[in-house]
């Protein structure tokens, strides 16, 4: 099986990476630049574990031809356009794409370019960044990635990848239901992400605050309402998870888009809080808690525009 990683950064390369150390047939179509860092001093990976160096194998977009069995797509919501444009030239008659973008809007544009039978469902979990000089860091023990077949034509395809897992320390999962499982985690994350950029905090600290648990709460109830209304009843134990994760006094969690936007970075806005919004809207659902988030989000954006501009 031949496997197509868009980029080398922190996602693509923490994964890709993972399985080309487990002897997995992986390329990583990237940029001239990237290309040439990662022949010189090869793909490092640092993790809570370890830190490795491997050799890897490397195509320009010029370079790309349709001979791969999937590409996995790991890279921002809002790049999803342009990595369509990147991946396009590697969708050999029977590729199938893996994306890993947070959300869920991705699969229509998705489907719409490549055919859904095309598209597999997946999501995965990592906090880990691309250093100035070119190193994957994982900075928790978390590194779950999980997949599954939307159509029957992919579930061999989807099963093949995860014998190439089998040899990785990565916590991998053939789902058979990874739409209710891609539902999961985007309630979770709107939440996560919609709270602890709000109010520019942690968990810990928001639950501290006066009202801070009451409106995490509404929050993530509507977002499950959501959910279900889709068509995806989250599983009680899965509720139950997610709101120990977000009742635990103290807890120093919060979302990557915090992250961005004290870094002064894009934020996928429309991609997860905005999608959910839009959702809540047309199911009738409780959305004050979504579009104060919404609002303060493409404030954000409309400041950085602002002084990029100036």
């Amino acid at each position: 099986m031949k496997i197509l990683v868009l980029g080398a950064g922190a996602t693509g390369g923490y994964f890709g990476g993972r399985l080309h150390q487990a002897g997995a047939d992986v390329t990583f179509l990237v940029r001239a630049k990237r290309s040439q860092q990662l022949a010189t001093q090869g793909l490092v990976i640092e993790s809570t574990q370890d830190k490795v160096t491997l050799p890897v194998k490397t195509v320009l977009a010029e370079g790309v031809k349709p001979d791969y069995d999937i590409v996995i797509l790991a890279c921002k919501a809002f790049d999803l356009d342009s990595g369509i444009a990147a991946i396009t030239p590697a969708m050999g008659p029977a590729t199938c794409v893996l994306p890993l973008l947070n959300g869920i809007s991705h699969l229509d544009t998705l489907d719409a370019a490549f055919g859904k039978n095309r598209v597999m469902g997946g999501a995965c979990q990592i906090a880990a960044t691309l250093t100035q000089d070119g190193v994957v860091k994982a900075m928790t023990p978390a590194h779950t990635i999980i997949w599954g077949a939307r159509d029957a034509a992919q579930v061999a395809l989807a099963q093949k990848l995860g014998d190439a897992f089998v040899k990785t320390a990565v916590d991998w999962k053939v789902s058979n239901d990874i739409m209710l499982d891609m539902w999961e985690k985007v309630t979770f994350l709107c939440t996560l992400a919609g709270m602890t950029c709000l109010m520019r905090a942690s968990v810990g600290d928001i639950l501290a605050a006066p009202h801070g648990h009451s409106l995490i709460r509404r929050y993530f109830d509507s977002c499950v309402a959501i959910a279900t209304q889709e068509g995806f009843a989250l599983r009680p134990s899965v509720i139950e998870r997610f709101q120990t994760m977000l009742s635990a006094k103290g807890s120093p969690l919060n979302a990557s888009m915090l992250r961005d936007i004290e870094n002064k970075l894009p934020v996928e806005a429309d991609h997860v809080v905005g999608f959910m919004l839009n959702k809540a809207r047309r199911h009738g659902i409780d959305d004050q808690m979504l579009t104060l988030a919404y609002t303060h989000l493409k404030a954000y954006e409309a400041r950085r525009a602002r002084q990029a501009a100036s």
